[in-house]
């Protein structure tokens, strides 16, 4: 208990430590920056310099010894193995500085946290802790017998070892073998930018026909609030008809959007006929069917932000074509829809219409027009002055000037025949309908037109359901290709979160690297050569992906930003075990030991801080990769892979590392502890 407690002080410890430099870089501690923080991981540099300075002191137990003298010695032989431990997991978390757009902001305030946190931990480890061993384990410290422990350690896991150690190229091989077993699941596992946050809110919109007017599109208003209040589970609805005042967002009054907060899963509203919230979706849905020709879709308030500001449509994907002439763009916009329904998973799509909106137009016949000596500027003057009206003097009130504006009356230009029939005046007196000098006609016209990198598009909007993101996009995209073929000077642009997964895969390829060789850089300064840091980095890789992989199936996780970065922050925490064994390894070496008898009395004696550094890593971070509350799903992956990788790298390297070390290893080794 004496030990435990004064491990437990790393904790309160390294969070003030990192709480104090979040404050100075004026970092706020929210989701993203706590969020993902394993206190397993924090105190694992302590749980080794605990452990050591306590079996020292057990191992002495009935003796008499000088306190100081021994503790000192205790916290020497692994003050230089946990340094480089912790400095190696803090090199897992600095490639996360080099990711850019969503992915950066999301996770750099969590690599500030847990870099701040492991500093601070081994500050604790390196200087408090051996201080209060030395006040609290004065006495009757003794290494207590804990019989299983002993038994799997002798018996089973001593004669396993032995047998690994006999037939190294095997076990190396029946690793191997395990760790290619878990690349084939790979296929079987999808890939996607980011997990959806559940918000615990709805953000419902309702498209109507472009050509509603505001009173027709506001009588709707409150029809569907009372639908949506309607539900148990909704504490209250907001709405916004049209744009708003400062006229930021070029929408219509077609263009209905509803805030929809809904009450704590827990609560019991979500007891009854209706249990989640895709279900509510549903159920909502099919109430609002009342409202022909009325679209409704499903997202949520920060989502639909993103989202817009993503794609500049409402939608977190979509599809732009590029190109100048709106005829042929809608053209090539309706085969995209038609190919798109045809994929498997992609759901939702919507051509974001651009033509539609019933334009009058007039054309001046030049030729009747010089017949009767007019031109077209006579023709525009009138048409300018009926519809739009004219200034034709001012009127002043006071100190203020207003235009007096003449324009013809609602009745000579509410339609088109009344448009048709405005009188003319000829040079020669005569008073001519305008349908004799031009052509007047109705045609679809364009309602909106969408720019980007001052280029005209229009969009396909699409969702992907029941399958992974990666894959259904990418089919899709294959097959619009092919199907689609566009004029030159046009062209397709997949944007929204299948961008951005392509953008942070790209990141990867760089992260990835830039981890290895950080983690290379620092063992090759603890061992003083390459061969340790290269077997520990190959036990590493075929180690830590079993577990991963394995979890990510189980769970039907995808392939995320948030997964990859599980991954690699893995790196640094599987090393530390390696690192461990190693140093100790070396020491029993450095004594006069031969390479076999220290290999195997070294990873039996360091089997209880390897086990209990591991698992206390695990059980630190199970919380968030079991956790279903509102806010865990962007970290949720994350954790997953942490705690399942771990898992595996225990269970196959306690076995593996040794059997790597003896392979290698040979008289005359430049040896470091």
């Amino acid at each position: 208990m004496r030990t435990a407690l004064i491990v437990a002080v790393t904790i309160p410890f390294a969070l003030m430590f990192s709480f104090i430099c979040l404050d100075l870089r004026h970092i706020p501690a929210n989701l993203l920056s706590i969020g993902a923080i394993d206190f397993g991981i924090i105190v694992d540099g302590s749980v080794v310099m605990v452990e050591n300075i306590f079996r020292e002191l057990a191992a002495r137990y009935g003796q008499k010894f000088n306190l100081v003298d021994v503790i000192r010695s205790a916290a020497h032989d692994v003050e230089r193995p946990i340094f480089y431990a912790i400095a190696v997991i803090i090199a897992g978390y600095l490639p996360i500085y080099v990711l850019t757009g969503p992915s950066g902001r999301l996770f750099q305030p969590m690599a500030d946290t847990m870099s701040f946190a492991l500093l601070g931990s081994l500050l604790c480890a390196l200087t408090l802790l051996p201080v209060l061993c030395a006040f609290f384990l004065r006495k009757h410290v003794h290494e207590p017998k804990v019989t299983v422990f002993e038994w799997v350690r002798r018996n089973l896991y001593g004669r396993v070892l032995g047998w690994c150690l006999r037939n190294r190229l095997v076990t190396v091989t029946l690793v191997l073998i395990v760790f290619g077993a878990s690349l084939m699941l790979i296929p079987y596992i999808g890939a996607e930018f980011m997990p959806h946050l559940d918000e615990g809110a709805l953000w419902v919109r309702a498209t109507a026909p472009y050509t509603i007017s505001f009173e027709e599109a506001s009588k709707l208003s409150p029809e569907i609030r009372n639908i949506l209040l309607s539900f148990p589970q909704v504490t209250t609805v907001a709405n916004e008809l049209g744009r708003p005042d400062d006229g930021t967002d070029p929408t219509g009054f077609f263009n209905n959007e509803f805030y929809v907060g809904l009450k704590p899963y827990a609560d019991k509203a979500w007891s009854g006929p209706i249990l989640t919230k895709p279900e509510l979706i549903e159920a909502v849905q099919k109430k609002l069917e009342v409202f022909p020709g009325v679209i409704f879709n499903y997202t949520q308030p920060a989502e639909d932000a993103v989202d817009e500001a993503e794609t500049g449509l409402k939608s977190a994907l979509a599809v732009k074509i590029f190109g100048s002439d709106l005829a042929t763009l809608e053209d090539k916009a309706r085969q995209t829809r038609e190919i798109l329904a045809k994929v498997p998973g992609i759901t939702e799509i919507t051509v974001v219409r651009e033509l539609g909106q019933p334009s009058l137009i007039i054309t001046p016949d030049r030729a009747k027009l010089a017949r009767y000596g007019l031109n077209v500027d006579d023709v525009n003057t009138l048409i300018g002055t009926a519809m739009g009206g004219q200034a034709a003097t001012q009127v002043i009130q006071g100190e203020r000037q207003f235009d007096l504006v003449v324009r013809m009356q609602e009745q000579f230009r509410s339609d088109e025949d009344s448009i048709r029939n405005l009188l003319i005046a000829t040079p020669d007196g005569q008073h001519l309908p305008l349908s004799q000098f031009a052509d007047v006609r109705v045609e679809s016209g364009a309602a909106f037109i969408y720019r980007e990198s001052n280029s005209r598009y229009i969009g396909v909007q699409f969702s992907v359901e029941g399958r992974d993101l990666a894959s259904a996009v990418g089919e899709a995209r294959s097959k619009v290709d092919a199907a689609v073929k566009l004029p030159i000077g046009y062209k397709f642009d997949w944007g929204g979160e299948y961008k951005e997964y392509l953008a942070s895969r790209e990141q990867m390829k760089v992260i990835l690297p830039l981890t290895v060789v950080l983690i290379l850089m620092i063992l090759f300064v603890l061992y003083g050569n390459l061969k340790f840091p290269l077997i520990i980095f190959f036990s590493v890789l075929v180690t830590e992906p079993v577990g991963g992989l394995l979890a990510l199936r189980l769970t039907h996780t995808n392939f995320s930003v948030s997964s990859m970065l599980g991954f690699v922050c893995l790196m640094g925490v599987a090393v530390q075990t390696s690192v461990i064994l190693y140093s100790f390894i070396n020491k029993l070496r450095l004594e006069g030991k031969d390479i076999m008898t220290a290999t195997f009395e070294a990873s039996l004696l360091r089997l209880r801080p390897i086990m209990m550094t591991a698992l206390v890593a695990c059980f630190g971070l199970l919380p968030a990769a079991m956790s279903t509350g509102i806010g865990s799903d962007s970290q949720k992956p994350f954790a997953i892979v942490i705690v399942a990788g771990l898992v595996s790298r225990l269970l196959l390297s306690i076995f593996l590392a040794p059997v790597l070390y003896a392979l290698t290893a040979r008289e005359g080794d430049t040896l470091q502890v």
